[in-house]
Parts: C-alpha cells; structure tokens; sequence
C-alpha cells in the first residue's frame, strides 16, 4: 500500500495564495485594459472566484493527506490563503496606484462625488466630504485596505466554504 505525502494548512494555503493573487492581479488589469467597472457585478464575481479557489485548496488538502479535514484545518487554509494573497496583492496596489495609473484614485472620487451629488445632497456638503476623504484616498490607504480587506474576506468564506468542506475523521477522540 503506498502511503501518501502529508500536506499542512500552511503549505496548501500559501500555494493556493498564489494563485488567488496572481488571478486577482490579472482580472485586475485585464479589467483596467477593457474599462470593465469593477464595482457591482463584476467585483461580486471575484467573491465567487475566492470560494471556488478554497473550495480547490480543501479539496487538495483533503486528497494530499490522509482524506480528512476539519473545520479548524479549513479556516486555517483560509488564513494562509488570505494572508499570502493580501502580501502579494498590497504591494501591488500601491505600485499601481502609485506609478501605474495615479488616475484611478481621481476617478473614483469623481465618481463619489457624482453619486452624493446625484442623491440631492447639498454641494457645499459634499465639497467637505470630499475634502476630508481625500486625505484617505492614498495609494498607501488603498494598499492597507486591500491588506486587511483581503485577510478578513477570505478568512470568512473559508469559515463558510469550510462548513460544507469539512471531512472530520470519525476515529479522532476529541
């Protein structure tokens, strides 16, 4: 009987980090290329784009190891997940946003600003608004956010994806 090799969360969440950064980075540009807006529809997709990469990542874990897999090794796939994905997706948005098309941050306050001016709201008011978010509309911030945003958002759909997942080993005594 041949014995499989032994995968850790770590290992499978930092190869399937990877690969959920290098596709994000790519629909990221990709959409730049074409001017697809990635708000609505399109950003929800890559929500769906996250869940089957975890969905892949347990499967592998699963079929890499001895065929089990609890909540807690899940959500810890996830965690690697997210965390090398947002190490590799950061630094890419600052890099971006800052010598790539500096552009980007301007249009999307724009757009801010059209929205609040389109629901009626006072010019005046929106002009402080946008005068006091525009000391968080940085390349730095953005990059931060993506950090942080991309930890929790992954972390919380492996704990769902985990759910259904999950594999427990009937012989393990808790």
């Amino acid at each position: 009987m041949e014995e499989k090799a032994t995968v850790s969360t770590r290992s499978v969440g930092i190869r399937y980090g990877v690969f959920i950064a290098v596709i994000g980075i790519v629909l990221f540009i990709v959409f730049n290329i074409l001017k697809i807006d990635q708000s609505g529809p399109v950003g929800y997709a890559s929500y769906l784009i996250y869940i089957v990469m975890i969905y892949l990542a347990h499967k592998y874990f699963k079929e890499n190891g001895d065929g089990y897999m609890t909540i807690g090794q899940g959500i810890g796939i996830g965690f690697w997940m997210g965390l090398i994905s947002a190490l590799i997706s950061a630094p890419f948005t600052y890099i971006y946003l800052k010598f790539v098309d500096s552009g980007m941050i301007e249009m999307a306050m724009e757009k801010q600003r059209q929205g609040m001016l389109d629901k009626d709201m006072d010019p005046e008011q929106v002009e402080q608004i946008m005068e006091m978010s525009s000391a968080w509309m940085t390349p730095g911030v953005f990059a931060g956010t993506a950090f942080v945003f991309g930890i929790i958002g992954i972390l919380i759909l492996a704990i769902i994806v985990s759910l259904f997942t999950k594999n427990t080993n009937p012989e393990q005594s808790y």
